[in-house]
């Protein structure tokens, strides 16, 4: 048996207002446990727990062990994994609620389809686990996967009435109700092909389940039936609520990626193809082309994201990976000792309407003790998706204490 787990807290300095969030120091809290118990060399059990708290309303005030991860907001406790790993000679099986990771490329992945996130703060995004199945089986230098996940698990998307939700200034003196989420039943399913060899690595991959980012609905709220009274003319009016729900379309993709070892860099390339039935949902490609150095204590990543829609359908979205496309992106990373590193990343859209880049420096003191800052400069246009979040550039500090 092992365990690792910490405790975290973190600040965040916004120098700005946004119109609809007026608040500028945000605060919160993780303790993390791990367990893991190998009771023989073909099997190992795997748990985590998650505990939470903040000072800006992203974490339920609810006192429940959550394990579904399907709440707009954190849950105060929850599963963040609980699975099985039973292996036998070129046979791997995972069982459970557990991370399951696709593609080669940084920054921007477009065949990472069980992969939800936590976009409660855009830019600063961690994973959600999903719980299924995934086995793979491995000859020489091929192996095949196949993932069933019978439970569908969202991306986090912004809250409503916080500074991650942008809202068209021809709107912003409507009110916004959640209507809540249209989750979608039914099993996910996903077949990867992949080589690994000396000259190359390819891999393909089949994916038939759901966009785990919404089609956003907007509809006025209903109006309460009954008698209008005959003052009503007298009284201020207010004006009409718009419900604001989320949608999860049903998706088919095709992808696959590469990596290519030369003597200078590695040549990465990654590209899905989306597909859909529903009458409002774009169809699309994704694709990345990056450059990847190793050299001494740095970390070299740079290349370009790009998008090309084949079919458009969708009125309104929340999806951060199309946001990202059409852009330079890049990422820099040196380890100055090993208590110490610096890194640095960007995306830029090509035509300049957005830009991001996030700066971050960290260092370790003794075995169980570290600080990070980070600064976020964000700018752009209000219709561009990295310029819509322009009031949002920041400041944060991290502290963690690991056992």
């Amino acid at each position: 048996m092992s365990q690792r787990g910490f405790v975290e807290a973190r600040g965040f300095l916004f120098p700005q207002d946004a119109p609809n969030d007026p608040v500028n120091l945000v605060a919160d809290v993780l303790a993390r446990e791990e367990v893991f118990v190998k009771p023989a060399p073909w099997i190992q059990f795997a748990a985590g727990l998650d505990a939470r708290a903040d000072t800006h309303g992203q974490t339920e005030r609810v006192w429940r062990l959550d394990f579904a991860d399907r709440g707009a907001r954190r849950p105060a406790f929850s599963v963040r994994r609980l699975s099985a790993t039973m292996h036998a000679r070129h046979v791997t099986v995972d069982a459970g609620k557990q991370f399951i990771r696709w593609g080669k490329t940084d920054i921007l992945t477009p065949t990472d389809h069980f992969a939800p996130r936590d976009f409660l703060n855009v830019v600063d995004s961690d994973l959600i686990a999903v719980t299924g199945v995934r086995g793979a089986v491995q000859a020489r230098s091929e192996t095949v996967e196949v993932v069933i996940v019978p439970r569908f698990t969202p991306s986090r998307v912004p809250l409503l009435d916080q500074r991650w939700t942008v809202v068209p200034p021809e709107a912003t003196m409507l009110p916004l109700a959640d209507g809540g989420a249209v989750l979608p039943e039914g099993t996910q399913t996903g077949v990867r092909w992949s080589h690994t060899g000396d000259a190359y690595e390819l891999s393909l991959s089949y994916f038939d389940g759901f966009n785990h980012l919404p089609n956003i609905e907007a509809a006025p709220a209903p109006v309460a039936p009954g008698p209008i009274p005959s003052t009503c003319a007298a009284c201020p009016s207010s004006p009409p609520a718009i419900v604001i729900t989320r949608v999860y379309p049903s998706i088919t993709s095709y992808g696959a990626d590469t990596a290519v070892p030369t003597r200078w860099f590695t040549i990465k390339g990654e590209a899905a193809y989306f597909g859909s039935s529903s009458p409002a949902t774009d169809e699309y490609v994704l694709y990345v082309v990056q450059l990847e150095r190793q050299t001494g204590e740095w970390l070299l990543v740079a290349g370009y994201a790009g998008e090309i829609v084949t079919e458009r359908r969708a009125v309104l979205t929340f999806a951060p990976d199309r946001g990202l496309a059409r852009s330079i992106v890049a990422r820099a990373s040196y380890t100055i000792d090993p208590n110490r590193s610096a890194a640095i990343e960007t995306a830029i859209h090509q035509d300049g309407g957005g830009a991001y880049i996030k700066a971050e420096y960290s260092q370790a003191r003794g075995q169980h003790w570290r600080t990070t800052a980070a600064a976020v400069v964000i700018a752009g246009e209000a219709d561009d998706f990295l310029g819509q979040y322009r009031r949002n550039s920041h400041l944060s500090l991290t502290l963690r204490y690991s056992f």
